[in-house]
């Protein structure tokens, strides 16, 4: 199928291109803090605007046999405990690969568990990596020990891996998935939370009418459908560009309770339904559509 080409020939080329610090992800040394967080679960955010701009949190990696971390470097003296976000990569790529996008939302505050394997269409390096963080988050040697919000874990991933987090979607620990230009190979009647499927225009590998086809079959759940104006298949590689403020509104919306992220998805003043400029085609379902711009 033309969805299973390389990512990136030669993916080596680009992992070279991509390896700066890793450690060196842009924030600021300030850490915002939230002590009834750790003692309630709640998921408080720090507040921002600029949903593509660089959070507040200095960013770490760990590289893993199985999962690769990207998360808030002073995390063990976090004062709060940070959602999480599992990964699956495109067919024959690597987290290094996407570097760009799992520092930012590591830099907002998520603990990313990116899944290593260039075959992630099944999604089970991707539920391995929140089993991982499970044991992580009761050891008591841990760095990650009652920093790890459990209760609020989000799916995402490209191409093969968009399919993933599809799969993964019926995992009941999941709260919301975000596929990014899903390859085909999943069933998104299993899944039973909120969903935002992003095309891109000019992606002549994931055709946007397959991601419609996701969406369409998607009238059990609150489903968007976002074309990003101009995207290729490879947009999000690298310097995800456009994909970063949209991505991290949603998972912000679903996983940390921000209110002016939620309102780029919800209500008559839906942002990203507005911004012609960023958006070729913007799609809410009916269940969508009921969904209020805040929450109580």
């Amino acid at each position: 199928m033309l969805w299973r080409r390389k990512l990136f020939v030669p993916l080596a080329a680009l992992a070279l291109a991509l390896t700066a610090s890793a450690g060196a992800a842009t924030a600021s040394a300030s850490t915002p803090t939230d002590a009834a967080a750790v003692a309630t679960g709640t998921p408080a955010a720090p507040a921002t605007a600029d949903f593509a701009a660089p959070g507040p949190y200095a960013t770490a990696v760990e590289v893993g046999v199985i999962t690769t971390l990207y998360y808030p470097r002073d995390i063990a003296n976090s004062d709060r405990r940070h959602p999480v976000i599992v990964w699956g990569n495109g067919t024959n790529g690597i987290p290094l690969v996407y570097r760009d996008l799992l520092l930012h939302w590591a830099s907002q505050g998520f603990i990313v568990a990116a899944a290593n394997t260039p075959q992630s269409n099944l999604g089970i390096s991707m539920r391995a990596g929140i089993d991982m963080l499970t044991g992580r988050n009761a050891d008591p040697d841990s760095i990650f020990r009652d920093r790890v919000d459990l209760e609020h874990i989000g799916a995402s991933g490209h191409s093969q891996g968009g399919a993933a987090a599809i799969v993964v979607g019926a995992d009941p620990r999941i709260d919301t998935i975000l596929p990014i230009q899903p390859g085909p190979l999943a069933d998104i009647n299993a899944v039973h939370v909120p969903a935002l499927l992003l095309a891109g225009q000019k992606d002549s590998i994931v055709f946007p009418f397959l991601v419609k086809a996701f969406y369409n079959a998607a009238d059990h759940i609150p489903a968007l459908y976002g074309e990003l104006r101009g995207a290729d298949h490879f947009t999000v590689v690298g310097d995800p560009g456009p994909f970063a403020a949209p991505t991290t509104a949603w998972f912000r919306a679903h996983l940390m309770g921000d209110q002016t992220a939620r309102a780029q998805f919800f209500g008559p003043g839906c942002g990203i339904c507005t911004d012609t400029t960023t958006w070729s085609d913007v799609r809410r379902n009916s269940l969508a559509l009921s969904v209020p711009a805040t929450t109580p």
